[in-house]
């Protein structure tokens, strides 16, 4: 037996309202759309994982998510494009990587983060 993917599942009113966050900010793709469930990956393969956290470092909350990007200068831009409060960063972490958090259009708190 082997965990093939793992999705994570956002309530909202409007599933249809996480494209300008998911899709224009951070270019994923929407792969399925019921209406009631819309769904974004991109073409790259990653490995699941689950992380279980008392805190999410340097003092911070834990965040719902946590998102990988090759280039975080970009979304960073790009959240400040859209004018999206960022709750905590951009900052350079001691255990390798550089990220900042900020809330996608349901109130999720997002990582956003590059390995340096």
């Amino acid at each position: 037996m082997a965990v093939r993917r793992i999705v994570a599942n956002i309530a909202a009113r409007d599933p249809a309202s996480a494209q300008a966050f998911y899709g224009d900010i951070l270019g994923m793709e929407i792969v399925m759309d019921h209406g009631w469930i819309v769904s974004f990956a991109t073409d790259i393969a990653t490995t699941p994982q689950v992380s279980v956290a008392r805190e999410g470092g340097s003092g911070t909350a834990v965040p719902d998510l946590s998102i990988e990007v090759d280039d975080l200068d970009e979304v960073l831009a790009r959240v400040r494009g859209a004018s999206l409060p960022i709750e905590y960063g951009p900052a350079t972490e001691p255990w390798g990587v550089r990220r900042f958090y900020v809330r996608d259009p349901f109130g999720r708190l997002v990582n956003i983060l590059s390995h340096a």
